[in-house]
């Protein structure tokens, strides 16, 4: 994801923007994160059926032994994210709000859960966005060097007060970078 200024994610979020104004609180891998995303994506499933193109576990939780924030990320593909109309609905009577609305990346969406934490990304089928954050994922499984790295990273600028949590995300831009040059892209 491309860094916005204040003024641009002010426009691209529903609700406004929420301070944080604290450091990342991180956990230790827990091994109930995967049963947490099944959980979750069985609901998903259930309520948007055949518009389910894709559905997968993304993010730290998704990533054996490292720590995360304990927010399970989820990753769902849909026939055209622009057509809020075709699956906000549904995910809003199972507890999800839209939260951000990315017209000019990737048509992409944003939907937090009010019942754990949890986020879940849409994109249309076949966006390139969908193939990067997958092939993160996986070189993180497979590669300890890379996953060691990028934990620490995590860990440091965790540890600093962030205004937003955004702001932290923005922060690993660079060894995203570079851990995905590595990963093939």
């Amino acid at each position: 994801m491309t860094m916005m200024s204040e003024e641009q994610l002010l426009a691209v979020t529903v609700g406004g923007r929420r301070p944080h104004d604290a450091p990342i609180v991180l956990s230790e891998y827990d091994s109930v994160w995967p049963a947490q995303f099944e959980r979750l994506a069985a609901g998903i499933r259930s309520a948007l059926g055949e518009r389910v193109l894709q559905l997968e576990h993304v993010g730290s939780t998704s990533v054996p032994g490292l720590a995360a924030k304990p927010v399970i990320d989820l990753l769902l593909a849909v026939p055209d994210s622009a057509d809020e109309t075709r699956y906000v609905p549904p995910l809003e009577r199972l507890g999800w709000a839209l939260r951000i609305r990315e017209q000019h990346w990737f048509e992409h969406r944003l939907l937090t859960f009010s019942k754990i934490e949890a986020n879940l990304h849409v994109f249309s089928a076949g966006c390139a966005e969908i193939e990067r954050m997958l092939r993160f994922r996986d070189h993180l499984r497979r590669d300890e060097g890379d996953r060691r790295l990028y934990e620490e990273t995590k860990r440091r600028l965790a540890a600093r007060t962030w205004k937003h949590v955004q702001d932290y995300a923005d922060a690993k831009s660079d060894v995203v970078r570079e851990i995905m040059a590595r990963a093939g892209g």
